[in-house]
């Protein structure tokens, strides 16, 4: 932190259950991070279920009686989430006056315009994807339905709230621009960025590998493929299952390393159906500081995301491993690995299975491609960087309030 540089008090409205291991709650807690390391106080109201996390202030909502364990998704249940976190949020600006309200998610993002209307602090709206995208990802609303185009309606009115909205990609702020019209200057692009010293190539010792694959289960002389992230149907997480059985098939020697949740255990049993007994470990939840010890096993790794307007800020994590990265063919995917990236046609596991394979065959190609995605995560995706970006959002934000 430079001498001059103004540090703010800032209320974070998080409408989920933080801190699950998986990308969209990344973000929330490295900006957190962040914001306190360049001198700033932060806090983060959110909803009763979640983990802690060191050197991050956490306010909980109640829980609602019938739903104790809510966690993860899209769900009914949220709007009663909704409510006690409106609540929780007002109790919290109130008692701790805020320089600026923090938003992520389109709830977070209501709930802080009302707060900021009422307390006279600018609002950061940090867009994480369509809300009604993730609604059709997640089956919980039909495109085609009568609900869909009101929500599209409600969902544009949200957006054109804030005072600035932060974006992860360009990508997003295209659609932000196009879709929804909101003004230009107001979107800012910070995009999801990588701790390149905890996340490196190294991190295991050849003896802490063996150990760990024998710990897993793989077979010591077995290629490994790595996936790190949440396990649904938009995340393409079928689709990574029919690649890897058809991969196996061609390629015996070929494991797939398969981390996250929610549904492993129905995941699992499917992979077993197509024939994949023997050749694929799904390990559940990875805590989020375990994860590059596990990545690390990984000789290729692979991004299955098949949203058309949310980040993936697992590529991130590989690329700062220097794992060679096989990904469809998506805007968001492009953005981030560029020209060192591998992609397959979105949606289609025969073509995943033939990257994946490209890449395990040819350790050379392999190689190159891994050091070239690390630098870019050095070069382009520092968290550093990109809190002082907020930072700079805030500044802006408050002279423009003193006018």
């Amino acid at each position: 932190m430079t001498q001059d540089q103004t540090t703010y008090n800032v209320l974070m409205i998080a409408p989920t259950s933080f801190f699950l291991d998986y990308g969209c709650h990344v973000r929330i807690a490295e900006e957190a991070w962040i914001l306190e390391k360049l001198g700033n106080k932060v806090t983060i109201v959110t909803y009763y279920k979640g983990g802690d996390l060191d050197g991050v202030t956490i306010e909980r909502t109640r829980p609602i009686p019938w739903r104790h364990d809510y966690e993860v998704g899209c769900s009914r249940h949220k709007l009663a989430f909704d409510v006690l976190l409106s609540i929780k949020s007002l109790e919290v600006a109130l008692r701790n006056k805020p320089d600026i309200i923090h938003a992520h998610l389109h709830e977070g993002a209501l709930i802080g315009y009302v707060l900021g209307k009422l307390r006279g602090v600018p609002l950061v709206f940090d867009f994480q994807g369509s809300m009604t995208g993730e609604m059709m990802d997640h089956h919980f609303l039909n495109p085609d339905g009568a609900l869909f185009g009101p929500l599209r309606w409600l969902e544009g009115v949200i957006d054109r709230l804030p005072q600035a909205i932060i974006t992860s990609s360009r990508h997003a702020a295209d659609l932000l621009r196009n879709e929804f019209h909101c003004h230009s200057d107001n979107i800012h692009i910070v995009p999801d960025c990588v701790n390149t010293d905890t996340f490196r190539p190294g991190v295991l010792t050849e003896e802490e590998r063996r150990n760990l694959k024998a710990h897993l289960g793989i077979p010591p002389q077995r290629k490994v493929v790595v996936y790190l992230g949440l396990l649904a149907e938009y995340q393409g997480t079928p689709l990574l299952i029919q690649a890897a059985a058809q991969l196996v098939k061609a390629r015996p020697g070929v494991h797939f390393l398969i981390m996250g949740f929610p549904g492993e255990e129905d995941y699992r049993a499917y992979a077993h159906r197509l024939g994949l007994a023997g050749h694929v470990t799904f390990t559940g939840k990875i805590p989020y500081q375990l994860a590059p010890r596990y990545l690390a096993l990984g000789d290729v790794a692979v991004s299955t995301k098949i949203s058309a307007t949310e980040g993936s800020g697992k590529l991130l994590n590989y690329m700062a491993l220097a794992l060679p990265t096989v990904a469809f063919d998506t805007p968001v995917s492009r953005e981030y690995l560029d020209e060192w990236g591998v992609y397959a046609e979105k949606g289609n596991p025969a073509a995943l299975a033939e990257a994946l394979g490209s890449i395990l065959v040819d350790e050379q190609r392999a190689t190159a491609l891994g050091a070239g995605l690390r630098q870019r995560a050095i070069a382009r995706y520092s968290w550093e960087g990109a809190g002082r970006q907020v930072l700079r959002i805030y500044d802006s934000l408050k002279r423009q309030q003193r006018i």
